[in-house]
């Protein structure tokens, strides 16, 4: 805001910065710091309220510089920054000041590795485990912990995080000028989809920027413990990765079925620009990054309906990509798998197994009530936006979008559209809905159940 002159965004900033900065030091004084260990119960209600108390700051830029003049939308719009989410009420993004569209993009960078990743590697420096905390707020069914301890875990993935960005901000600079390089930089490496043109990455049209930003994308949804394996020398270990393996056969094949219908049905006047396009958005919408380089509401309904599964699916697990989760799926099939199986031979004893070991039996019950409550939120988020009164398919694809983290969907919310005809009721809902799928639904789920605040149980 300083660099471009824009003072009242800059007091607004400080004004801001220090009360917060001050509470913080507050709150870090009055820790414990002999206690060493952090309950299951209290690591989810840290998970939860850092998140929501970080949306609610963040929300009061935008209140404070008069962008916006009322909480909910605020609180929408910061929401979905932190959980790079990417959905938004603004319809013209290109007349906000510079330093707005700095937060905006770089509370995306700060959310998608997780804010608690910085706490998980700070924490232990004041006596307490930070490993409760990431369980809870780790994407992914399972936190695989690469070097024994938690907070040298966190930092080694955070590194990798960063060596991204620098790479991802190196190659954008190239083309595009130091601002629009970063901004372009925070919504690629965290899957959040936020930049500061209102036809996305189309206003460059650029093969080269399209390019570097499916590189990036898929980068930073792979998991992450496998770069790991890489520096290890590892390299078996991440080629042969099923999780992998699979994510990437659904990305290609769906890549295929997008560029043979656009082909088919005249939709673009080459083939060429059919394959750049069913490239560029089943990488946006299996990373849930939500970037749009042209208007697929004008593509075929085949199309379209491919988009939507590669949203529902997501990216890899211990990712910056939102979703079901690719290792979901796969656990989801050999369920489906063993099923038939156990028809067949009713005595039979058929463990599920990934790459030939045996899968815990609670990582499959987890995974199994994972999938029934995704279900029944979604199904309980599409009877509530209902009131609506708006056609199924942006209702569907509205739920989709924000409960997997994509932020762009189809028809009203598609790549022209925003947010803003909702009502402050749905926005609200659509804000904890943002945060309920970032968590991995049970974070904040949890919180409701009796059993989470009977100390006895």
């Amino acid at each position: 805001s300083l660099i471009y002159n824009e003072q009242s965004v800059a007091i607004a900033f400080i004004k801001l910065i220090i009360p917060t900065i001050l509470i913080g030091i507050y709150i870090i004084r009055k820790i414990d710091v002999k206690r060493t260990k952090l309950k299951i119960r209290e690591g989810f209600l840290v998970v939860a309220l850092t998140w929501l108390i970080a949306s609610i700051l963040g929300a009061f830029p935008y209140i404070m510089t008069g962008l916006i003049d009322n909480f909910i939308n605020a609180f929408f719009e910061s929401t979905s920054g932190f959980t790079t989410t990417g959905a938004t009420l603004l319809s013209n993004v290109e007349i906000l000041p510079k330093g707005l569209l700095f937060w905006r993009s770089f509370s995306q960078w700060l959310g998608a590795m997780g804010i608690l990743i910085f706490a998980v590697s700070l924490l232990p420096a004041l006596g307490i485990s930070g490993q409760r905390m990431a369980k809870a707020e780790t994407p992914g069914p399972t936190l695989n912990k690469i070097v024994p301890r938690m907070s040298d875990s966190a930092k080694i993935l955070y590194l990798i995080y960063i060596i991204f960005t620098v790479l991802a901000f190196l190659l954008f600079l190239r083309k595009v000028n130091i601002f629009d390089a970063i901004l372009l930089t925070f919504s690629s490496v965290a899957s959040g989809g936020l930049i500061n043109y209102n036809d996305g990455i189309a206003h460059f049209d650029s093969i080269y920027i399209e390019s570097i930003v499916i590189i990036f994308t898929l980068l930073v949804c792979v998991n992450f413990t496998l770069y790991y394996n890489i520096v290890r020398g590892n390299l078996r270990e991440f080629f042969s990765d099923r999780e992998l393996r699979t994510f990437i056969g659904i990305l290609i094949t769906a890549i295929i079925l997008i560029t043979a219908n656009l082909w088919l049905t005249d939709t673009y006047d080459t083939l060429s620009e059919s394959i750049r396009y069913s490239i560029f958005q089943s990488s946006s919408f299996i990373t849930t990054t939500g970037h749009f380089s042209t208007d697929f509401n004008q593509w075929p309904s085949f199309s379209k309906m491919i988009l939507f599964l590669l949203m529902l699916i997501g990216a890899c697990s211990s990712s910056t990509g939102g979703g079901i989760k690719v290792i979901r799926i796969i656990i989801l099939f050999k369920l489906i798998q063993r099923g038939f199986n156990k028809k067949l031979h009713p005595r039979a004893v058929i463990p599920i197994k990934l790459q030939d070991r045996p899968v815990p039996i609670e990582s499959v019950t987890g995974i199994t009530s994972f999938l029934y409550l995704y279900i029944f939120i979604f199904s309980l988020s599409t009877v509530v936006l209902s009131f609506e009164n708006i056609d199924l398919l942006t209702i569907f694809s509205t739920v989709a979008a924000i409960l997997n983290n994509v932020g762009t969907g189809l028809d009203i919310i598609g790549p022209m559209g925003s947010f803003d005809g909702f009502s402050a009721f749905s926005k609200l809902y659509l804000s904890i809905l943002m945060l309920v799928g970032r968590l991995e639904l049970f974070t904040i789920v949890i919180l409701f159940t009796p059993s989470f605040w009977n100390p006895d149980r």
